[in-house]
């Protein structure tokens, strides 16, 4: 007779939790195979099979000591799409066979304001990032790049039963980090929505705009992407090389999100949006942002930032994103392919997002 899931659950907390993990042992080493130990199941923890995960463009950062404070050996990995397979004795909001995600976060110290409001991922003192942080045990957190993951149910997503996994993982960060700012400054029917950058956010982001029933606009660095991006739902669509992008577009468009990581033009870009408009800037340039003043003061505009949301925002975008049919398309490689994966998405070399078969991290 097979077990329960209660006995399930059980064996897994009272047995070591292993898996085979891809990890950096420096800035500058090829990603390896290792073992890694997870945490025993707590009363509110779950137990996901990982089954794809995502490569987003903070992995690299990561991973490289772009950012100048990696733990090593590194095990990146928070766009995460699995099926959970144990259970802790007290969740209430999975079972198991369930399907499940994880994003940017494991843990949040749960008390600030922002936690007890559902805003996670700006918790004011202690969110632990899914990996590269630091846990509440001390110890630093490994990621997705792995066969499977203990987390406590809060900081996992019910993926519903009819989304693709190696298309919904990338929600996870990607579009989870795209629907709170268009969301939060009212992307909606009669608004005009300017996103800068088309690709693994840019593409997702053009989705969910779409639904909420925006006129979007694409600005990107080449034409290249246009019949996808019209394909997904753009409007229009504009390239930065071109004079007349800022002249035919000047203060007609209510909202930009900018997904760009590298330095480019601010005012030129400010400059598009019309009187109480928004400009949202996601990425992280290596040199600071360029303002002119008056590229503000005009027409009352705003400068804004956004991170990605917390857990009850992201279930909302999940749930709308079945709705709407919205995923991200993606390239599904091998894990021994991630070193070339990194190093192709440094030069905006794929359509739109790798994605990691994560039954392959065992094989050498």
């Amino acid at each position: 007779m097979s077990p329960s899931h209660a006995d399930t659950a059980a064996i897994a907390r009272k047995q070591a939790i292993t898996a085979y993990a891809r990890a950096m042992t420096s800035a500058t080493a090829s990603f390896e195979t290792i073992e890694i130990e997870r945490r025993e199941l707590g009363p509110h923890d779950v137990l996901i099979e990982i089954a794809y995960v995502g490569i987003c463009h903070t992995d690299v950062h990561h991973a490289r000591a772009e950012f100048g404070h990696t733990h090593y050996p590194i095990v990146p990995g928070h766009e995460i799409a699995g099926t959970i397979s144990a259970i802790g004795s007290d969740v209430a909001k999975f079972t198991v066979g369930d399907a499940a995600g994880i994003g940017c976060l494991v843990d949040s110290c749960r008390e600030c304001k922002e936690c007890k409001a559902g805003q996670e991922s700006y918790c004011r003192t202690g969110k632990v990032l899914t990996y590269n942080g630091i846990g509440r045990d001390g110890g630093v957190t490994l990621g997705g790049y792995s066969e499977r993951i203990v987390v406590d149910e809060r900081f996992a997503v019910l993926i519903p039963s009819a989304m693709p996994l190696h298309q919904t993982a990338p929600l996870m960060c990607a579009g989870i980090t795209m629907y709170q700012p268009l969301r939060h400054w009212g992307a909606a029917s009669g608004k005009r929505v300017g996103i800068i950058g088309f690709g693994g956010l840019g593409h997702i982001g053009v989705q969910i705009a779409h639904a909420l029933g925006a006129h979007v606009t694409v600005i990107n660095k080449t034409e290249e992407q246009a019949d996808d991006a019209r394909r997904m739902g753009a409007a229009d669509f504009r390239i930065t090389s071109d004079a007349r992008t800022y002249s035919e577009l000047a203060g007609s468009l209510d909202l930009i999100v900018s997904t760009v990581p590298a330095s480019y033009d601010m005012n030129a870009h400010l400059n598009l949006l019309d009187q109480d408009g928004v400009f949202v800037n996601l990425g992280v340039p290596e040199k600071p942002l360029s303002i002119e003043p008056y590229s503000l003061l005009t027409h009352r505009r705003s400068l804004a930032g956004s991170m990605s949301g917390g857990m009850p925002e992201t279930q909302e975008m999940v749930d709308f994103c079945a709705e709407h049919h919205i995923g991200a398309e993606v390239e599904i490689i091998e894990a021994g392919y991630i070193d070339q994966a990194f190093d192709r998405l440094v030069a905006s070399d794929v359509r739109y997002r790798f994605v990691i078969d994560a039954s392959t991290f065992a094989s050498d």
